[in-house]
């Protein structure tokens, strides 16, 4: 008898150890995904929950090598694209502890790795980014240039969310992340399309770009403005039209704003940030916000593009919001956050999805941006030198033209003017001399 008991208890104890979390199924690397970047690349491993790892950079020849303890993993199906700065291919090999994945380089690279848990849009992650070993942060201060060289207005158009961090979602699944960058894209191009100005992309590409590493870059740029564009959804798919907002450190404006502003705040959580970087220069845009000269620029741009945006399509708010948005928190750049509209609505989706839509938004834009760098053109730059003319009572052209000492049929070109005709509080542009 005492045998038998022995026997069962054995038995107990097995089938126990077999149902307890030690002998639980190893942890499956599901998927492999690859975000190239144009100064990083990211590589994600989704699992089926936490894990062990470890990292090992190599050179001769340069690869890394990422170790994933008890982990089993089918070979990778996601390689990286030609254009892809680091990464030339992932393979995984044999190894005894769990799934080894080795990643082949084509130059010198720092790593840095950390783990997310399970978001809205994903499970358990193990994030890998690759960077330059000697990244610099700091732009490289331009020479002084020459009294007489004028420069170009600097816009900064952010678009919003990208790579793993892909935004919301329209009713019949179009991403936010994907309308963003189409509407970046054609407003640079309009940018770069008008005299004295010249746009820079935040990003330029489906991958994830931190929110303070946003401003970062329109630093680096010497940016006289930031510009982020994104198309949100919310709850009750009958809230439509557009907005536009800017940076408040006293509390948000409205409960929608505070709302929003979560939403877009969240973005670093889905896409993934390492929290133990510390970066002084990063760090930086979070100094005491002494920018009221800059925060009174933002809301003067602001108020602008609003007009603008009246005039194609309905507005949600028609009044210039404010909330806590990390992405406008640059202490020295003006920085205005537009929704174009709310990809939530099944008639706004269709509309963010067409080109001329895009376009007219873009125009809406444009105009707020051409109005407020009119009246307010840094010191330095092409347009502060352009000279201009308010129409005045009595002001005729020709008068115009003879007191400035320019040529009547230059002043008519330089402004689309045909006949004589112009009205009270119309703005001149006043050609120079070598315009003829």
């Amino acid at each position: 008898m005492a045998g038998i008991n022995v026997h069962k208890m054995l038995h107990s104890l097995v089938l126990g150890c077999l149902f307890s979390p030690v002998w639980a199924a190893p942890v499956q690397v599901q998927n492999v995904r690859i975000w190239a970047a144009p100064d990083s690349t990211r590589v994600v491993f989704d699992l089926s929950g936490p894990v062990q790892h470890e990292v090992t950079v190599a050179s001769d020849p340069f690869r890394v090598v990422v170790d994933i303890q008890g982990a089993l993993a089918p070979a990778p199906s996601s390689q990286p694209e030609g254009h892809d700065r680091f990464l030339r291919h992932v393979n995984t090999v044999p190894f005894d502890l769990g799934a080894r994945f080795v990643l082949d380089l084509k130059k010198s690279a720092v790593a840095r790795s950390f783990q997310l848990g399970p978001n809205q849009h994903y499970g358990h992650r193990l994030v890998l980014d690759l960077g330059d070993a000697q990244e610099a942060i700091e732009a490289v201060a331009p020479s002084a240039p020459s009294a007489d060289e004028r420069r170009d207005i600097i816009i900064a158009v952010d678009a919003g969310h990208g790579g793993d961090d892909p935004g919301a979602r329209g009713p019949n699944g179009t991403r936010e992340k994907n309308i963003t960058l189409q509407m970046a894209r054609v407003l640079a191009d309009k940018i770069n399309n008008e005299p004295g100005m010249k746009a820079v992309l935040t990003r330029e590409g489906d991958y994830f770009l931190p929110l303070r590493k946003r401003m970062d870059l329109a630093r680096r740029h010497k940016a006289d403005l930031f510009v982020s564009i994104h198309a949100d959804a919310f709850r009750d798919r009958r809230v439509q039209g557009s907005s536009v907002y800017v940076l408040s450190d006293r509390g948000a404006s409205s409960e929608h704003a505070r709302w929003l502003a979560e939403q877009e705040n969240a973005s670093d959580l889905i896409g993934g940030v390492s929290l133990d970087v510390k970066d002084d220069v990063l760090a930086s845009v979070l100094l005491d916000l002494s920018q009221t000269a800059s925060l009174e620029a933002s809301i003067d741009v602001a108020e602008r593009v609003l007009q603008g945006l009246r005039k194609i399509g309905r507005l949600h708010k028609h009044r210039v919001e404010s909330a806590g948005f990390m992405v406008l928190k640059s202490p020295d750049i003006p920085s205005i956050l537009v929704e174009a509209a709310y990809i939530s609505n099944p008639d706004e989706e269709v509309k963010l999805r067409s080109v001329p839509h895009q376009q007219k938004i873009a125009d809406a834009i444009l105009s707020g941006l051409r109005g407020y760098f009119t009246a307010r053109a840094p010191e330095g730059t092409t347009l502060a030198a352009i000279r201009r003319h308010v129409i005045g009572r009595g002001d005729t052209l020709s008068g115009i033209a003879q007191q400035y000492r320019v040529s009547l049929h230059t002043l008519r070109q330089m402004n689309g003017i045909n006949g004589d005709q112009i009205r009270i509080g119309q703005v001149l542009t006043i050609p120079t001399a070598g315009d003829g």
